[in-house]
């Protein structure tokens, strides 16, 4: 299997995993997020406790890129402290703008890297980066 494939592999099966998609319960934050040019339409609840983001769900719907995208953020930062997440976050935002690429600075997206190749698809970018900076808006304006 080439690496294309096991990037379109991780994609769909994520876009399809119902894993985080749930309320969070005791979410101490949630955002709504929309993506206008497709439809993506999703709700990001977590729960911060001293300063950990201990648990994170979505519901909501939207195309394939959104929905793996979200479920694939929310793998990553669930456990990890702000500080920790707004660093993931600034990684992804980086490589879909198309200024980090190189493998050492991607390597703690783990599965995420597989959206890298969206950088290239101008259309989808907005669909790739809607869970990312509807994360971004909760951490930088907590409601707790």
């Amino acid at each position: 299997m080439d690496l294309n494939s096991l990037y379109n592999q991780i994609i769909v099966e994520n876009s399809r995993a119902c894993e985080h998609r749930h309320k969070v319960e005791g979410a101490t934050d949630a955002l709504e997020g929309v993506n206008p040019s497709c439809g993506d339409d999703i709700v990001l609840e977590v729960r911060i406790n001293q300063g950990r983001i201990e648990e994170a769900g979505f519901t909501g719907e939207g195309c394939a890129i959104s929905q793996a995208s979200t479920s694939l953020m929310i793998d990553l930062i669930r456990g990890k402290t702000v500080l920790e997440a707004q660093a993931l976050l600034e990684t992804f935002l980086g490589m879909i703008k198309g200024d980090i690429s190189d493998e050492d600075q991607l390597e703690p997206l783990e599965d995420a890297v597989a959206l890298q190749g969206i950088s290239h698809m101008p259309g989808r970018v907005k669909c790739a980066v809607l869970a990312w900076h509807t994360l971004k808006n909760i951490l930088e304006n907590p409601q707790s």
